[in-house]
């Protein structure tokens, strides 16, 4: 399966989750920036639903940062991978500065990104987006940050994971809805015929859009 872009992606992916909901009224959907906030506009605007975003922060391996060794969320402690960490011998002062850095890149985009006040998603059902799984870290942060967020309900929706992160994570929400799960798996974005980088300018815009169809 290969999608067209994001917004294809998007479509398809709400049809899957509209026909999971038990009662679509109530749902907030929240996008992971950059590029599943583009995935979770189309399937807000399927579900007639508001629209809003929760920041994490991949936190890479030294000298190869897109190795994630783990991730951190808006709250709560980071996820991350002990036994990779172990294994190459990352030292400590490298994983707090990591760590640290990473936080106040999810501080920076939150302020980029979010004009008012933090979703209320407490006991309501969250539709959580991202346009794919590879390591699961980023994802596994935005699940902690909502169950710290006290949110009712976490259905977490994909376009492409593979089957292991598929395992994985049916034990961490309450639902979790994805298109296709292949064995051969190596980046997300090898089921995109186009995955061009998602910018700040893209997120808000399409936050703004949400909040103009709210209001």
């Amino acid at each position: 399966m290969i999608f067209v872009d994001r917004r294809d992606a998007g479509r398809r992916l709400a049809a899957a989750v509209r026909g999971r909901l038990r009662e679509p009224r109530g749902v907030i959907v929240l996008g992971l920036p950059r590029g599943g906030i583009v995935v979770a506009q189309e399937v807000a605007r399927v579900l007639g639903s508001p629209l809003d975003i929760v920041v994490v922060r991949k936190i890479g391996a030294p000298g190869i940062e897109e190795l994630a060794i783990g991730a951190v969320g808006e709250t709560g402690a980071p996820v991350l991978n002990d036994a990779l960490i172990e294994s190459t011998g990352i030292p400590k002062p490298y994983l707090v500065r990591a760590v640290d850095a990473a936080r106040q890149e999810v501080r920076r985009r939150v302020e980029a990104y979010r004009a008012g006040p933090r979703p209320d998603v407490h006991d309501k059902t969250v539709v959580l987006v991202d346009d794919g799984i590879a390591t699961g870290y980023t994802v596994e942060a935005a699940v902690a940050t909502l169950r710290e967020w006290r949110a009712g309900r976490i259905v977490l929706a994909v376009p492409v994971a593979p089957p292991d992160a598929v395992a994985r994570f049916r034990g961490l929400v309450d639902d979790l809805v994805v298109l296709y799960a292949p064995a051969e798996f190596f980046a997300v974005g090898q089921f995109y015929a186009d995955f061009a980088q998602v910018s700040d300018a893209e997120v808000r815009a399409a936050l703004g859009e949400a909040g103009a169809r709210a209001a």
